[in-house]
């Protein structure tokens, strides 16, 4: 690990979870590990296999722990609007996504953290030259390199993992994303967030990461949620062309 990490302020890691009982005391345990200095939420969306009191336990022992409980599954997008709300109302500086199965390695956060110190919005990205991913099927890599390039293509940014949830913002960024009128609740929240920042004149920039699929507990990814995510850019991103053909007319 490089000896120094630019000095960005209070940094949280807002980690989602639903049913992650197996794996949430680990991959916070090793996130504390790995960047002592940094907090974490940990959002639960009343998980039933207990995933919200293992948190509650290492909360009462761990000051740096926090635990955001809501009632029901929301959708990945809503606990991470959630999870930001709260930490911008605890005053964090930079404000960070990672998933709660150890498929983002805590361990490779410090890329992203040197990431963010010239860049608004930083990505553990598996698609750019020095990323990659372990244990995927040939078919699951093939549909997310194809579904980042139609993201490219049809909304018009160069981004080649706008789909990843490995992230850091600054808090500035999203106060000028403006949070309250996200709508997004599912895995087309990532990319949503992506081309906010880009439409708002800031900075992304990504930082290679190894991507390591999931061992313990059940994948809430399947063809069938990324195709469903994919049919909503499409109508997103044909919207805004349409909006942008009708401005052009009105001149």
């Amino acid at each position: 690990m490089p000896d120094h990490i630019p000095d960005l302020g209070r940094t949280v890691m807002v980690v989602p979870t639903f049913n992650e009982a197996e794996n949430i005391a680990w991959i916070v345990g090793r996130l504390r590990l790995a960047q002592p200095a940094l907090d974490v939420l940990v959002v639960d969306d009343g998980s039933p296999d207990g995933t919200g009191r293992i948190a509650d336990e290492m909360s009462a022992e761990d000051p740096q722990v926090h635990v955001l409980h809501r009632t029901a599954k929301g959708g990945l997008g809503a606990a991470y609007l959630a999870g930001f709300d709260w930490a911008i109302t605890q005053g964090y500086d930079v404000i960070g996504e990672m998933d709660a199965d150890g498929s983002h390695q805590p361990e490779q956060l410090h890329r992203l953290l040197n990431g963010l110190a010239d860049a608004d919005l930083v990505i553990g990205s598996r698609w750019i030259p020095g990323g990659s991913v372990v244990n995927w099927p040939w078919q699951r890599e093939a549909l997310s390199r194809g579904g980042n390039l139609y993201v490219r293509i049809l909304l018009g940014i160069s981004v080649r993992d706008a789909t990843a949830g490995y992230r850091l913002f600054r808090r500035t960024t999203l106060e000028k994303i403006r949070l309250q009128e996200v709508k997004s609740t599912g895995y087309v929240f990532q990319t949503d967030m992506v081309t906010r920042t880009l439409r708002g004149g800031m900075t992304v920039r990504e930082v290679p990461i190894e991507f390591v699929e999931r061992v313990r507990g059940e994948s809430k990814m399947s063809g069938q949620v990324a195709i469903e995510s994919l049919k909503r850019i499409t109508a997103w991103g044909l919207r805004e062309r349409w909006h942008k053909v009708r401005a052009r007319l009105r001149r």
